[in-house]
């Protein structure tokens, strides 16, 4: 059986455009998983990302994707890990820039609260630069505990948020 689930693609290293347009390629390359569409790429200034050395820290390039998949939430969740690896990702410290995030947003209307997957994306409400990519790709969804994903954008999330290409 078939489950639609949504993927947020974020990136701000090495070429942060290619890494982002390459994940989206690799999603449909997941065993028993299709890409269904995705959103445009949007550029965002990074959110609660802690600089190095007071150095600035660089945009992030950010997509949705919606797959539909056979695999298990956690299963699915670990494909994306393996894509993240393959790219290059590190987690030297929370919240630090990278080469790629791959997250796990929604997974039909399933509600999981494990040590190693929440779903829906505990943040997703709060984030412009998941909700608009999100809405551009599946304007009529309904977050569970949240209501429908047209009324959660707000002015203040969508600040400083630029829609790039599709």
């Amino acid at each position: 059986m078939m489950h639609q689930a949504f993927v947020a693609l974020g990136s701000n290293l090495n070429n942060p455009i290619l890494q982002v347009k390459n994940a989206l390629r690799t999603l449909g390359q997941i065993k028993h998983t299709r890409l269904i569409k995705h959103s445009s790429l949007y550029q965002t200034a990074p959110v609660d990302c802690p600089s190095l050395a007071h150095q600035a820290v660089p945009d992030f390039i950010n997509a949705v994707a919606e797959v539909e998949t056979s695999l298990s939430p956690q299963d699915l969740l670990q494909a994306l890990h393996v894509i993240e690896n393959q790219a290059g990702r590190e987690r030297p410290y929370i919240n630090a820039p990278r080469v790629l995030d791959c997250d796990l947003l929604l997974y039909e209307q399933l509600e999981i609260a494990q040590p190693t997957l929440t779903l829906p994306h505990p943040r997703i409400h709060l984030r412009g630069f998941v909700l608009l990519p999100l809405f551009e790709i599946a304007p009529q969804l309904y977050l569970p505990n949240h209501g429908k994903i047209a009324t959660l954008i707000t002015p203040n999330l969508s600040a400083g948020i630029t829609k790039l290409s599709t």
